[in-house]
C-alpha cells in the first residue's frame, strides 16, 4: 500500500504495476526534438535578444506583437518541465529523494545567478575601462557593486541585489525552493493546489505586497508571490497532457475562441498601449498590465497563445526541422544556455555603445550570439555523454 502511494505521488510505479511512461528528461543528451525544448529554446533565443536594447532584431521578437513575452513563456515551460520530472520516474522514490533532486535544482540554479553577476560585473568594469566610458558603471543597476561594493556583494549572495536583465534567475531559484512543497500538496489535495495558488495571487495584486531589495532600496521585478501562478499554471496543466506535448491539439472552436485576445494582445503590442493605473478601479493591478506583478491581462494572453499555437511544433518539425532540432537542443541544456546567452547579452551592449548600434553591428552580435548558444549547448550534451554510460 504504502509503495503504490508513493509511486503515485512522485509520478513512478512500483515494479510489479503498470510500467511508467517514457522518461522525457532522464538523459537529456539522447532525447528527441520535443515541443517543450522547442519552445523553451524559442524563448532563449528570444530573451538573448530583447536583453540587447536597442538592437535591431528587437522589433521582430514576439514582445512587439504580443502582451505576454518571453519571460511568461520561459516560467510556464517551467512549471510544464518539473510535472514531467516528477511523472517521469521509473522506480518509487521516497520524498527525502525528491526533495534532493528538487533542492539540488534550485542549489545550482542558486550559484549560477552569483557566477553570472560575479561576471557582468567583471564585464561591465572591462567595458568601461576599454571604452573609457565610467559612466558604463551604473548602466543596468550596476552603480551600487562599484560605489558601495561592500553591501552589494552581501547582496549579490542573498539575492536582494539583482543587475537589470539579470532578474530571472532570484526567481526561479525560489520556484524550485517552493516545487516539493507543490509535489506535496498535489498529491494530498490536487484540487486545491491551484485555487491555494490563485487566492496567493490574488492576495498580492490586492496589497501590492513584492520582496525588498538591497542595497539598492526598490522591490523585485519579478515578484515571485506573483509568478508562482504562472509557474503552477505549467505545473498543473501539464498532469493530463502526454509527455513532450505542449498541449493535445485543440479544436478549432477553442483556437477561434481565444483568436480576440491574441490579436487583442497583438495590438497591445504593436502600439504599446498601457491602461493609467490612475484611470483604473482600486485594486488597479487587476486592470493594469504590469510585468511586475504578472497581471491577468498578462496571464490570459499567454494562456491563449498556448490554446492558439499548441501542436504546432509538429507542422514546425515537419518543414522547418534544422531549426527545430537547434532550438530543442537549447532547450535541453536551458541553464547553461541562459546563463551564457544573458552575458552575451550585456557584451553586446557594449560592443553596439562602441560601434554606434549600426544595422551591421546588429547583424554581427546576432549571428555571433547564435552560433556561441548553439556551441553552448552543443557542448554541454557532448559533456552529458561522456558522462553516460
Amino acid at each position: 500500500m504504502l509503495s503504490s502511494q508513493r509511486a503515485r505521488l512522485f509520478g513512478g510505479w512500483s515494479r510489479k504495476g503498470r510500467p511508467a511512461p517514457p522518461d522525457l528528461y532522464r538523459s537529456r543528451g539522447s532525447r528527441q526534438p520535443n515541443e517543450i525544448d522547442f519552445w523553451r529554446g524559442f524563448a532563449l533565443v528570444t530573451i538573448f535578444i530583447d536583453h540587447v536594447p536597442g538592437i535591431w532584431f528587437e522589433n521582430f521578437t514576439y514582445r512587439h506583437v504580443a502582451l505576454s513575452d518571453a519571460a511568461e513563456l520561459f516560467v510556464f515551460l517551467a512549471g510544464w518541465s518539473l510535472r514531467l520530472v516528477v511523472n517521469s520516474q521509473y522506480k518509487v522514490i521516497t520524498f527525502q529523494r525528491l526533495l534532493l533532486h528538487l533542492g539540488g535544482r534550485a542549489v545550482a540554479i542558486y550559484f549560477a545567478q552569483v557566477l553570472i553577476t560575479t561576471f557582468a560585473l567583471a564585464i561591465t568594469a572591462a567595458g568601461a575601462m576599454l571604452l573609457d566610458a565610467p559612466l558604463l558603471l551604473e548602466w543596468n543597476n550596476a552603480a551600487a557593486a562599484f560605489q558601495d561594493p561592500a553591501p552589494a556583494h552581501v547582496g549579490i549572495v542573498l539575492l536582494t541585489y539583482q543587475l537589470g536583465f539579470f532578474d530571472i534567475l532570484p526567481l526561479y531559484v525560489v520556484l524550485m525552493f517552493a516545487a516539493p512543497l507543490m509535489a506535496i500538496v498535489d498529491y494530498y489535495a490536487r484540487p486545491a493546489l491551484l485555487p491555494l495558488s490563485l487566492a496567493i495571487y490574488a492576495a498580492t495584486l490586492y496589497s501590492e505586497i513584492n520582496l525588498p531589495t538591497w542595497p539598492v532600496e526598490g522591490r523585485w521585478f519579478f515578484n515571485p508571490l506573483a509568478w508562482q501562478l504562472m509557474f503552477m499554471l505549467g505545473f498543473v496543466l501539464a498532469a493530463p497532457n502526454p509527455a513532450g506535448k505542449l498541449v493535445a491539439r485543440y479544436p478549432w472552436g477553442a483556437r477561434l475562441l481565444v483568436l480576440p485576445i491574441v490579436l487583442a494582445g497583438a495590438w497591445v503590442g504593436w502600439t504599446e498601449y498601457s491602461p493609467d493605473p490612475l484611470d483604473m478601479p482600486d485594486p488597479h493591478l487587476f486592470f493594469t498590465f504590469d510585468k511586475t506583478y504578472l497581471t491577468p491581462a498578462r496571464v490570459l494572453h499567454l494562456l491563449s497563445l498556448t490554446i492558439m499555437f499548441g501542436g504546432a511544433f509538429t507542422i514546425l518539425h515537419r518543414y522547418l526541422r534544422p531549426l527545430t532540432r537547434l532550438f530543442s537542443m537549447l532547450g535541453r541544456n536551458s541553464l547553461n544556455v541562459f546563463c551564457v546567452g544573458s552575458l552575451l547579452s550585456l557584451t553586446s551592449q557594449f560592443v553596439r555603445f562602441a560601434f554606434d548600434g549600426t544595422l551591421w553591428i546588429d547583424v554581427a552580435v546576432l549571428a555571433v550570439g547564435i552560433l556561441v548558444l548553439s556551441l553552448t549547448g552543443w557542448v554541454s550534451e557532448w559533456r552529458f555523454r561522456l558522462r553516460a554510460p
